[in-house]
């Protein structure tokens, strides 16, 4: 089975939940209709299924290999990228006259989400090489842009970005990578980066690595960090490839999931001659690095969606022809077994994974909506509201995700932990990305601590009134009237909880207030979640509800169960965690090393 995703449900997420054909009033967006945007989202599913999927185990049985000069990937990851770069997916969202194709935001999420559900290893050489191009294109110089950003779009070159250092993890504050000033305007790059994703590949010509570094004198902390282009091979003004730079590998690292793309210890000015070019200005590269952070950031939610989804079809197609048991009430074994499908434990976990990849897919197609209103439209509330979420979209589905890999692994059971059945590799590949892009507890931090005060706490508010817009509408649907009373009464804890932890950051007891901000981003999360569960369940009685096909019941009686679970089930936790966190409950801070 190759099953990518529930076609039927991406329209309806799309079309009817989040509108995407309103988005046409936004000027860069005017030449394109529905039409154009199926047409996008075909050609990536054609892709995705004829040359991502097929070679998916295989990419993750036979990892790159490093002999010591250079690094092999199969044969099938080159044909697959080129597919990719020459569909235009290397550059849909830039204008015209870049050679995109003035794509939204929304529908490219879509087409990357293809990807990812089909091929989650070879997906990330294109995903991080436009996040790359995207940031030169934000923010470098115009020869920069010239001599990298052709290459980038057509596929010659491919892009990383080199945060992460042996010694300095998460905390790039500490970093030791140093930049040297040269006479002729560039830099000599010196240090040593690690966890780079696609950091060496024989794919392309050349790599394009974004390198933050300190340069010599700078002050300590994140405000002396600063950003260069850092290529493979040095190139001339119009790009093309010259010499090797003082770039080289140290080694690949083995890595339980997302085996198909390297990740490497790469090793900067070994010989002193690492040529780096500095983007923008001195000083200020963690801020145009945030910019891929933030963008990839969305993606490794999406890529938890999407790889927690696929696991889920494989699981929902196993149940629905794996013969086994009878009902609890049946005790004639001369009787024909029954589908797993048709006993309730399974029901649950098939029911709780689609709860899960559902809920999360609308959420990072609801946060590409928000990037076309702010970047492409120039509505500041939506950019307001999307810098809140960004924890949640992360978090939530890269940690979700995992869990329903997990849920589809216990369906299937003797067969769920072998490498002839997919669930097993997609659980392995899923774990990465509640790692990948910022931890659960940072993003928990960075939401807690900042995000929610920014702006007076214009983003709440903002939150809030979309929340209080779907729970009036879903009021009028009889079948949701039960689930959105549960809802407001949890909405109500949230606020208060919310308040309290303010509070409290306000009056000298940020430590106890920050120590569990982790339970309030689950907390947040399910809120988030919550709301599009009944955003969904009521645009489906909208949309559906006076349908007589037989299709669109079934999608209606799924999508208002499920809806259902959600509330009933999941959002229960809200009560417990409410309870911790307005107490400063100091179980875990308290604890001594010397305890353990």
């Amino acid at each position: 089975m190759t099953q990518l995703i529930n076609h039927k449900d991406l329209s309806f997420m799309l079309y009817e939940v989040l509108d995407a054909e309103s988005l046409r009033s936004i000027p860069l967006y005017a030449d394109h209709d529905r039409n154009t945007f199926d047409g996008v989202i075909q050609t990536a599913n054609r892709i995705a299924e004829d040359y991502f999927a097929p070679h998916n185990s295989k990419a993750d049985e036979h990892e790159p290999q490093f002999d010591g000069q250079k690094v092999t990937t199969i044969p099938e990851v080159k044909v697959a990228w080129k597919h990719f770069a020459e569909a235009g997916l290397l550059n849909p969202r830039h204008s015209f006259d870049e050679g995109g194709m003035q794509l939204p935001s929304l529908i490219h999420s879509a087409c990357v989400g293809l990807f990812a559900s089909a091929n989650p290893g070879t997906a990330g050489y294109p995903f991080l090489t436009s996040a790359a191009a995207n940031v030169i294109h934000a923010f470098g110089s115009d020869a920069q842009k010239t001599a990298f950003l052709p290459n980038m779009f057509n596929g010659r070159f491919a892009g990383t970005m080199a945060l992460t250092e042996p010694d300095v993890g998460s905390s790039l504050g500490d970093l030791n990578t140093k930049a040297i000033p040269h006479e002729d305007g560039s830099y000599r790059i010196k240090g040593q980066k690690m966890y780079i994703s696609g950091g060496d590949q024989d794919i392309t010509e050349n790599i394009v690595h974004l390198v933050l570094a300190r340069v010599e004198g700078a002050p300590a902390g994140v405000k002396g960090i600063s950003l260069f282009i850092t290529p493979k091979f040095l190139v001339d003004e119009n790009g093309e490839v010259g010499e090797r730079n003082d770039v080289a590998l140290a080694g690949l690292l083995h890595k339980m999931g997302y085996r198909g793309t390297t990740s490497t210890v790469l090793s900067f000015g070994e010989k002193d001659n690492c040529v780096g070019y500095l983007i923008g200005e001195e000083g200020k590269g963690l801020s145009y690095m945030f910019k891929m952070m933030n963008e990839a950031r969305i993606g490794v939610g999406l890529g938890g969606a999407m790889i927690g989804y696929r696991g889920y079809l494989e699981s929902l197609d196993y149940a629905k022809n794996r013969p086994q048991g009878r009902k609890p009430t049946n005790k004639d074994q001369g009787t024909k077994p029954i589908n797993i499908i048709e006993h309730a434990d399974v029901k649950r976990m098939l029911l709780a994974q689609k709860s899960y990849v559902e809920g999360s897919l609308v959420l990072c197609l609801f946060a590409s909506r928000l990037v076309d209103e702010f970047e492409a439209g120039g509505d500041q509330d939506s950019g307001i509201l999307l810098d809140l979420l960004t924890p949640v979209v992360k978090s939530f589905p890269s940690y979700y995700g995992p869990k329903a890999n997990d849920l589809a692994i216990q369906v299937l059971g003797g067969a769920g932990y072998i490498r002839e059945y997919p669930v097993e590799q997609c659980y392995r590949d899923n774990r990465l990305n509640p790692i990948h892009e910022g931890t659960h507890g940072i993003q928990s931090l960075d939401l807690l601590g900042r995000k929610l005060w920014m702006h007076s706490g214009k983003g709440l508010q903002l939150l809030l009134a979309r929340v209080n817009a779907t729970l009036a509408k879903a009021k009028n649907v009889e079948a949701l009237q039960p689930l959105v009373a549960s809802y407001q009464k949890k909405l109500t804890l949230f606020t208060q909880v919310t308040m309290s932890l303010g509070q409290n950051l306000q009056t000298g007891k940020a430590d106890e207030a920050l120590a569990n901000s982790a339970l309030y981003l689950d907390m947040m999360c399910k809120m988030v979640v919550g709301w599009l569960w009944l955003e969904m369940a009521q645009t489906a009685q909208q949309t559906f509800g006076d349908s007589s096909g037989e299709e669109d019941k079934q999608f209606l009686a799924g999508k208002l169960q499920a809806c259902r679970y959600f509330i009933d089930w999941e959002l229960g936790e809200v009560e417990h965690q409410a309870s911790l966190l307005t107490a400063l409950d100091d179980t875990c801070a308290t604890m001594q090393e010397s305890w353990f």
